[in-house]
């Protein structure tokens, strides 16, 4: 695919990630690793483009009154500094594509049962497990290069903690602040880079299509066929990660 589609591509992906509360930072990483040499552009590029649809997202929970800080404190006090101290852990580029693609496929799995799981009742944490969840998935986003709300809703969903709406929205806010804290992760262990002109580009892209999926998501449509097509995503770009880094194949 040239390089120039890129921006295309990538509206897409903001567009159906930013439906379910994401921010795309997994399939940036996965696509990004096609065009780019640098390890370590890779993952400063998808954390900004991350940072830039989630920003929107919370945004407009927090404006329609679906996010509630009173609720999803405990979830944040651990996973910013995690976010952090995972951000400057260093791995090889093989390494830690298998640790990425692994996490994709096990969250794509978690995603996808969520659709065909019957409607619950929304169930109550205690902090401490809202603290221990939080705090792990935090960890495991700094590694990852990416913000953790992937990993973070599909178990709220299985655990039937809230309705989906809430859940994304705790999700936007939690990718934001881990990516933020991830940044400086990279600023301070001195492996944040950029190539401005893409970046640019790719802004653009994200920022239109994941406020157009953020609108479609706090109208309440129906987003099942949207959460199902990007629960497939994941679970090809995690399988593609790990046949291509650990195996040398290419699908």
């Amino acid at each position: 695919m040239p390089v120039e589609y890129l921006p295309i591509v990538f509206f897409l992906i903001a567009l159906f990630y930013s439906s379910v509360g994401f921010g795309g930072g997994s399939s940036y990483l996965a696509i990004l690793s096609l065009f780019l040499t640098d390890f370590y552009e890779i993952r400063s590029t998808a954390l900004i483009l991350n940072i830039c649809v989630v920003a929107i997202g919370t945004f407009v929970f927090i404006r329609n009154r679906v996010f509630s800080f009173k609720m999803f404190w405990p979830f944040l006090v651990l996973s910013i500094p995690f976010a952090y101290v995972g951000a400057q852990v260093r791995l090889s580029q093989k390494a830690f594509f298998l640790v990425l693609g692994s996490a994709l496929i096990l969250a794509g799995v978690f995603m996808l049962l969520r659709f065909v799981k019957q409607k619950l009742e929304s169930k109550e944490f205690n902090n401490t497990k809202k603290l221990l969840l939080g705090g792990s998935i935090g960890l495991l986003s700094g590694i990852s290069g990416i913000g953790g709300g992937i990993f973070l809703s599909p178990v709220l969903n299985l655990l039937k903690w809230a309705n989906p709406r809430i859940v994304a929205s705790l999700a936007s806010v939690f990718i934001l602040v881990n990516s933020l804290s991830g940044l400086v992760g990279l600023n301070v262990a001195g492996t944040f880079k950029l190539n401005q002109e893409l970046m640019l580009q790719l802004i653009v892209a994200v920022v239109l299509g994941g406020s157009i999926g953020s609108y479609l998501s706090n109208k309440k449509f129906n987003l099942k066929f949207l959460g199902v097509l990007t629960s497939i995503l994941v679970l090809y770009v995690g399988l593609r990660l790990i046949l291509l880094h650990g195996f040398g194949i290419k699908i």
